[in-house]
């Protein structure tokens, strides 16, 4: 995302924590000549893939998944930082699981060192919907050593190759959420299993790209969100739709009585959003075009 100072450290990190062969890939999202020519020149063995068009999450890391040749993907946000031989040990872990394992995703942390997230339990609608309410709140800390999970985060995972080729790589109905919700789900579903490692460590410094946008992006995510957990039930989204619609309503109201205007930006596009025939990349390109 056109951001030198989150991937310099990110591609750096990798180099003096890794030692089996990689191939690295960026995509190169919508970045200006100069920042595209200054990364090229300080690291020559990434492949960078240029591309300008508006795309989420799922449709620019599909760009550099169709092309890998290696037995695993280790997929990494640029605002990421490896501490310690992360890869190395989730290589490690697959010559101790069973055949089903398909994923394994590290232990997530905060810039200042603080916990965010480890494995992620079972996420059902009803967490969804309550969690816009405030009433919910996802588990960060869900096991310890190496234990199975339910859900994986989108910053950071190793997979297998094959295995993801086989379950079509990212789902790009969604923009920038639920697609490692969506992966996860569609894994064990297929029979395979999802695993967390505690002793392998990511920084994630999450609130420095996306908020900026959040205008665009957040109305993009809910109704994504609300596509995969109504699963094709017109009924069923009805139902979680008019829930988190009250949730956000809520919200944007109080956030024009305090004169918050940011915010208030963000929760009259999501409300108006909801109940829209749009995809979610259509919503993010109108309210992209708006900022």
């Amino acid at each position: 995302m056109n951001r030198p100072d989150n991937l310099r450290p990110c591609l750096l990190s990798i180099k003096e924590h890794t030692t089996v062969q990689t191939e690295i890939f960026v995509v190169a999202y919508r970045f200006s000549p100069d920042n595209l020519s200054a990364m090229r020149e300080e690291f020559p063995y990434v492949r960078f893939i240029v591309n300008d068009a508006l795309s989420g999450f799922s449709e620019n890391n599909n760009l550099a998944l169709r092309q890998v040749s290696g037995d695993y993907c280790f997929i990494l946000n640029d605002d990421t930082e490896l501490r310690g031989p992360v890869i190395d040990t989730l290589l490690e872990d697959f010559s101790r699981l069973p055949d089903d394992a398909a994923i394994v995703s590290p232990k997530l942390l905060n810039a200042d060192g603080s916990l965010q997230l480890c494995g992620r339990p079972e996420y059902p609608p009803v967490n969804y919907v309550l969690q816009q309410w405030h009433l919910y709140k996802e588990p960060i800390d869900n096991g310890s050593g190496l234990f199975r999970t339910f859900n994986i985060s989108g910053a950071a995972f190793l997979i297998r190759t094959d295995i993801f080729r086989e379950l079509g790589w990212f789902d790009e109905t969604y923009y920038f959420t639920p697609e490692d919700i969506a992966l996860s789900t569609l894994a064990r579903r297929r029979g395979y299993t999802v695993w967390c490692d505690s002793g392998a460590a990511v920084v994630h410094k999450w609130r420095t790209t996306a908020s900026r946008i959040s205008p665009a992006i957040r109305p993009a995510a809910v109704r994504g969100s609300l596509i995969f957990f109504s699963r094709g039930s017109a009924l069923r989204y009805f139902l979680l739709a008019l829930g988190v619609w009250s949730a956000e309503m809520t919200k944007r109201i109080k956030a024009a009585l305090t004169g918050r205007r940011e915010e208030l930006k963000t929760y009259r596009n999501i409300t108006r959003s909801i109940f829209t025939g749009k995809s979610p990349k259509e919503l993010f390109i109108r309210y992209f075009n708006e900022l």
